[in-house]
């Protein structure tokens, strides 16, 4: 049995380069899901009095982001919109960009509803949810006898 090398890329002799530019309009388009890639990734994490939400969004304004609080569903959500106009020549070329999301947390039983804070610093929101007192851990010395 023989093994031979398969090249994907064929060379197009006569357009060099262009096989290139293509495979990048149709990997950008096609097999990257842009939709996903603007999500900001999460981290969640616990201590004893809170649970702590960091959400890494860079470029934003806090006035970007709307938390609201649905029964026990917490929701974070960014619309923006921006247009650009550069005026050259005889014609004019505007460039829209639109960014959106929504991460959506369920709380827990244990969370306070009534004492949720969040601030947003260095690119990145810090949600913190206190836990009600019945649901923070009780630590104390135990007697041997």
């Amino acid at each position: 049995m023989t093994l031979v090398k398969f090249n994907s890329k064929p060379i197009n002799a006569l357009m060099p380069g262009s096989n290139d530019v293509f495979d990048s309009i149709f990997n950008e388009t096609l097999s990257n899901d842009r939709l996903v890639a603007r999500v900001p990734a999460v981290n969640i994490s616990e201590s004893e009095n809170n649970y702590h939400v960091e959400l890494a969004a860079p470029g934003l304004k806090k006035e970007d982001f709307k938390l609201n609080l649905d029964r026990n569903q917490l929701s974070v959500s960014v619309e923006q919109s921006s247009e650009q106009q550069d005026v050259q020549r005889n014609y004019s070329k505007r460039e829209y960009s639109y960014s959106s999301f929504v991460r959506a947390f369920t709380l827990p039983e244990s969370a306070d509803h009534g004492q949720i804070e969040a601030s947003y610093v260095d690119g990145v929101l810090k949600i913190d949810i206190a836990k009600r007192e019945e649901a923070k851990a009780v630590r104390r010395q135990i007697e041997i006898k």
